[in-house]
């Protein structure tokens, strides 16, 4: 077998070590396997700065988001960027035939706008926010979200994903201490934010006391509540109601709420992460709801 001048490999041992790296950088762009942190990746992490947007634009990335979002008729598309293994894997049609701006790039260009941290898989969408919505819209929901400053985009974007799938109407926070739509909020929802109201209020006991009008009872959640959530339940609409990590409930959220409740935990550990306590709670209140 002849060999090639790069080490005495054979080129046959050339092939499949090129189609081994292929394999593992499209591996890479997926995300099934991390990139390895090395000096130069690292220094480009430390040097990298956020490019700045418009209040009007925002970047979404990810294979499932850009999905969620694309299959969304009321999201505004400014342009697509993709990788050509990333088009494949979302099943694009023909990428002149879409009716917006597709620019095909190669990942490291998305790493340069998104940061080399951000998992992208490739794909890239710029896009208008969501439209703003109201509370009035919500007087068919039976059950509400609603978060008192919860400020860690990656908790959001996880309580996202439970209000989905328990069949919530709305995730409802305040404007101010609480993440904007964002990629990072998008790619912890993976596609929860096309699928569900996310409502930012100016006052957040003006807000409770708008939802008592609408049918609602507001069930604060707390460590210290008076008794178990299963046991404060009553209604046909309910509105949970959680605080942030570690301050718990403001006093003014505390006193509008109609009701507050525990979740009980016999174990040894008393506390749970925002984004658990809430599945658990919207858990329990679908499951009352559905009698």
């Amino acid at each position: 077998m002849s060999k090639d001048d790069t080490g005495g490999k054979s080129a046959k041992d050339t092939h499949y070590a090129k189609l081994r790296r292929a394999h593992r950088d499209q591996r890479r762009e997926r995300g099934e396997i991390p990139t390895p942190r090395d000096d130069r990746r690292r220094r480009q992490a430390e040097g990298w700065k956020a490019p700045a947007l418009a209040p009007d634009q925002v970047h979404l990335y990810g294979l499932h988001t850009v999905r969620a979002a694309l299959d969304n008729p009321e999201r505004q598309i400014i342009k697509l960027s993709v990788s050509q293994n990333a088009a494949q894997r979302l099943q694009l049609p023909e990428l002149s035939t879409l009716p917006y701006p597709v620019e095909t790039v190669l990942p490291s260009d998305l790493d340069k706008v998104l940061g080399p941290e951000a998992i992208h898989q490739g794909v890239m969408l710029e896009t208008r926010p969501l439209p703003m919505r109201r509370l009035e819209a919500l007087k068919d929901s039976l059950l509400l979200l609603v978060l008192d400053q919860v400020t860690d985009p990656h908790n959001v974007g996880a309580i996202m994903r439970s209000a989905v799938a328990f069949n919530a109407g709305a995730v409802i926070t305040t404007q101010r201490h609480s993440p904007t739509e964002s990629g990072v909020l998008a790619k912890t929802a993976s596609g929860a934010l096309e699928l569900i109201p996310y409502i930012q209020v100016t006052n957040l006991a003006d807000a409770l006391d708008e939802l008592h009008k609408l049918g609602f009872l507001t069930i604060g959640l707390d460590s210290e509540g008076p008794e178990p959530l299963e046991g404060t339940l009553s209604g046909e609409r309910i509105a949970l109601v959680m605080g942030a990590e570690g301050k718990g409930l403001r006093q003014k959220t505390r006193a509008t709420c109609k009701a507050l409740a525990r979740l009980d935990m016999p174990g040894a550990i008393k506390s749970l992460n925002v984004s658990n306590a809430a599945a658990i709670a919207l858990y329990a209140t679908q499951r009352h709801l559905a009698r």
